[in-house]
């Protein structure tokens, strides 16, 4: 097994708007779930610990405001998939989903005979029951040999994932990196004032790894 590299999967949609719902339960100021942003460069360090990356896949949508965001992954090296929110075979985030699911089956099978490390940024573990959904792509993938961590929001990561990668894996809760993969834009011109606040530095010391 290649534990020195990590294949990481970010389900932006479920990482960013459970960050806005977090947000909104800090003492943050007015409007804080439309001022909270993600520092991108700390969640992809916060992901690959420093560690060797073999690839990196996000999903997520195509708003126009999103565009910036897009470009920096691109450039680090992360392969972005966009989808119209409004698409009407989308099925809201359902497509999204399975294109990352599909991406990380198809990545165990073209790795089998050296398997690394999954790092798999989301808490939706929809469908275990049917046979589908993230929980049951990283039990396969677990199966033949792969190391899992997740990495999600404590109030949004599905118990019976969670319990799973605390028990064959790694959890990594988020909540506790929050100052440091978070920012706070300024209140918009006509809201309560509000002010801005830079990201922390991130400490790994206390990260997990598989």
């Amino acid at each position: 097994m290649n534990r020195d590299k990590v294949f990481i999967y970010w389900d932006n949609s479920n990482i960013f708007y459970e960050a806005q719902r977090f947000a909104e339960d800090r003492d943050e100021g007015p409007d804080a779930r439309w001022r909270v942003r993600i520092n991108f460069d700390n969640m992809l360090r916060l992901a690959h610990a420093d560690r060797v990356v073999e690839k990196a896949v996000a999903v997520g949508s195509v708003p126009p405001e999103m565009e910036q965001l897009w470009n920096r992954m691109e450039n680090r090296g992360v392969e972005v998939r966009l989808f119209d929110r409004g698409s009407a075979d989308r099925g809201e985030q359902e497509m999204p989903d399975r294109i990352l699911q599909l991406q990380m089956l198809e990545d165990g099978f073209d790795h089998n005979g050296d398997p690394g490390i999954v790092v798999l940024l989301t808490g939706d573990g929809a469908g275990y029951y049917k046979g589908a959904g993230f929980h049951r792509t990283i039990e396969r993938l677990h199966r033949r040999g792969w190391m899992v961590e997740i990495l999600s929001w404590r109030h949004a990561c599905n118990k019976r994932m969670r319990e799973w990668a605390e028990k064959e894996g790694v959890f990594i809760a988020l909540d506790d990196y929050y100052e440091a993969i978070t920012f706070m834009a300024p209140s918009a011109p006509g809201h309560e004032l509000a002010a801005a606040r830079r990201s922390g530095t991130l400490d790994l010391s206390r990260r997990k790894t598989s």
